[in-house]
């Protein structure tokens, strides 16, 4: 009874990796995450007008760490999640500055 049998092979389920290329880069995962978290915290920061000082320092922090890690990361993936870091902290950082930004 060959049609009993299932000859298809199993579906792989897919995982989230920085690593595409198959090597370990501890630093620029560390750089990564860090840039998309900080992105976010002054994203959400930024909204809130009595925290301008502290969503103007986490945007400018993301923005610049951001650049770096731009320069020094591995993969694609790494890439997506910087830039998406580097853009929420630069809108932050906007966001921060119209709301009084050092002052």
């Amino acid at each position: 009874m060959p049609e009993a049998v299932n000859s298809e092979p199993k579906a792989r389920q897919p995982r989230v990796s920085l690593n595409s290329d198959g090597e370990r880069h501890p630093m620029e995962n560390a750089l990564t995450v860090f840039v998309f978290v900080i992105g976010i915290a002054a994203l959400a920061v930024g909204f809130i007008v009595r925290t301008h000082l502290a969503g103007t320092v986490l945007g400018i922090v993301g923005f610049v760490i951001g650049l770096y890690a731009q320069m020094v990361s591995s993969t694609r993936e790494q890439r997506v999640f910087i830039m998406a870091g580097i853009i929420a902290a630069f809108v932050g950082m906007g966001l921060s500055i119209a709301h009084g930004g050092f002052g």
